[in-house]
């Protein structure tokens, strides 16, 4: 699949998540066959671009490009400004939100709230589009609720405006991520618009991911939550994809691994005490891959330093692969 310039190496994406997709689990998911990844939600108001959160989701250091940054807003010219400043900080693509159901987004007319006003989708299009030299993408849902399910005039607009890629989720705004995805309403924006299509929502399997390549005529997949804690599915969705054969599953020795890998990023990333409480959620989904998982996430959580986070972790794998080992 191709975006602008750019050539993807694999058709299966990383959705952009808030608290999520920062720069230690985008490099990880990239590394494990993800085509592409998208930064964290950076908002369109410049009163907040000073902020140490900001700051940390503009940061690409080390990253493999294409370099997708995702901002969010309701006014054409504060979105221009955002487009702006983010590729002036490296970004290679500027992705637009109007996907996110969360009550604080919406209420302020932004994410998913915009579906209901075709009018004002437009302008944030044609602006940001017209106002910087690298392709724009646009993430979404089907509409606003059941009764307007406008995700086709949506990408009608979108094509028109000249996005270069178009993400859909198969809910509805009011849906949240409650139910299961349909992907009806991917396969008729397919039909309908010419510009790549990547479908989106509860694609948690390689044998999913291509049922819903097969079912929609989609160019590619994102993956969201299926990849908390578990990176691997890339690799697994791409040999899958590939081969039409399953790999196995990681050992725990790959699992421990990875997982330290990822707690050191996050503590050189975010410093040792932020970084020790914000990793204490990936271990929680790290840790739904494991026997004893659960007991894992209780040693974890009384750790009141980094140092004795990863040692707990360390500990803990080491058991768990010595009575592997004696299992056997």
């Amino acid at each position: 699949m191709r975006v602008g310039p750019f050539l993807l190496t694999s058709n299966v994406l990383l959705a952009p998540m808030a608290g999520i997709t920062d720069r230690p689990f985008r490099q990880l998911c990239r590394r494990y066959g993800a085509g592409l990844v998208v930064s964290e939600m950076v908002t369109s108001d410049r009163r907040l671009w000073k902020t140490e959160k900001t700051r940390r989701r503009l940061d690409f250091e080390g990253e493999s490009e294409p370099r997708s940054v995702q901002i969010a807003g309701a006014d054409p010219s504060a979105m221009i400004e955002a487009a702006k400043m983010n590729v002036d900080n490296g970004a290679q693509i500027i992705d637009i939100n109007m996907g996110c159901p969360a009550k604080k987004v919406c209420n302020v007319a932004a994410g998913s709230a915009l579906l209901k006003n075709e009018s004002l989708v437009g302008k944030i299009l044609d602006s940001v589009v017209n106002a910087v030299d690298v392709p724009v993408t646009l993430k979404i849902r089907t509409g606003w609720d059941r009764a307007n399910q406008n995700g086709c005039q949506i990408a009608r607009i979108a094509e028109q405006a000249g996005i270069q890629a178009l993400a859909v989720h198969g809910r509805t705004r009011a849906c949240l991520y409650k139910g299961s995805a349909e992907y009806d309403t991917i396969a008729e924006i397919k039909s309908q618009i010419s510009i790549p299509v990547i479908a989106n929502g509860d694609i948690n399997s390689a044998q999913q991911a291509k049922f819903v390549l097969d079912y929609t005529g989609a160019d590619a997949v994102m993956v969201g939550r299926a990849a908390q804690g578990y990176p691997w599915i890339f690799r697994e969705m791409n040999y899958f994809l590939e081969t039409g054969m399953q790999l196995s599953k990681p050992g725990f020795e790959e699992v421990q691994n990875v997982l330290c890998e990822h707690l050191r990023n996050l503590y050189d990333f975010y410093g040792e005490f932020l970084g020790g409480r914000i990793a204490r959620k990936h271990i929680g989904w790290y840790s739904h891959l494991l026997p004893s998982g659960q007991q894992l996430k209780r040693i974890v959580n009384r750790a009141e330093t980094a140092e004795q986070q990863f040692a707990l972790v360390t500990q803990f794998f080491g058991q768990l692969i010595a009575e592997g080992e004696k299992a056997a």
